[in-house]
C-alpha cells in the first residue's frame, strides 16, 4: 500500500432466503428467480430468492443486515419468507434451516462479506400480485436443471443440500 493511502474496512451484510420446492407430476421441482439488472448485479442471473434481513429504507440495509445487531431466529425466518414472497411471488412455509453460506463481492470501492441463511421451504400458493421489481423471471425446474441454471456456487451447494434432504425423506409426510 502506498504511503498515505488507506484501505476501506470490509463491510458485512446479512441476508436470508429460501430453497422452495413443490411436487409436480410425481417429481420435486425447485423455484429459482432471474434477477432484474441493477447497480449491484448489472447482468440478469438465475439465483435463489434472498435479501437483507431488514431494511432501514428502500435499498438501504437495516441494523441487522449491516451486522450492527444480531437477528433472532424469528427475524431471520420472517425475512426469508418475505424475500421468497417478494422475489418469487409465492407463499411458502419453512420446513427446516439448511445453513448459511458466505461469500465476498465488490461493489464500487467496497469489499463486502455477505452471509445468507437459507431455509428449506414448501410452496403453499402463488400470490395474486406476483413477484416484485427485483425479479425479471421466475421458474420451477427439476433439480438438475435448476442446479445448472444457478449462477453462484454457494447457492448450487445449498440447493444440492436441500435436494438431498428431501431425498432422505426428511419431513416426507409434509410433502
Amino acid at each position: 500500500m502506498e504511503k498515505g493511502s488507506f484501505q476501506k474496512p470490509l463491510k458485512r451484510e446479512f441476508s436470508a432466503g429460501g430453497v422452495v420446492f413443490k411436487k409436480a407430476t410425481g417429481e420435486f421441482i425447485w423455484l429459482i428467480t432471474k434477477s432484474n439488472p441493477s447497480d449491484r448485479i448489472p447482468d440478469p442471473v438465475w439465483r435463489l430468492p434472498k435479501g437483507w434481513i431488514d431494511n432501514a429504507k428502500k435499498d438501504i440495509p437495516g441494523d441487522i443486515a449491516k451486522g450492527l445487531r444480531r437477528g433472532s431466529e424469528d427475524e431471520i425466518q420472517k425475512a426469508a419468507i418475505r424475500e421468497v414472497a417478494e422475489e418469487g411471488g409465492i407463499e411458502a412455509s419453512i420446513i427446516q434451516k439448511l445453513g448459511t453460506i458466505k461469500f465476498f463481492f465488490q461493489l464500487q470501492e467496497e469489499k463486502i462479506l455477505k452471509f445468507v441463511t437459507f431455509y428449506l421451504m414448501r410452496w403453499q400458493k402463488d400470490l395474486p400480485q406476483g413477484f416484485g421489481d427485483e425479479t425479471l423471471e421466475v421458474g420451477w425446474f427439476p433439480f438438475k436443471e435448476a442446479y445448472k441454471k444457478l449462477k453462484y456456487s454457494g447457492e448450487k451447494d445449498i440447493l444440492k443440500k436441500a435436494n438431498e434432504t428431501i431425498g432422505q425423506g426428511v419431513q416426507a409426510d409434509l410433502v
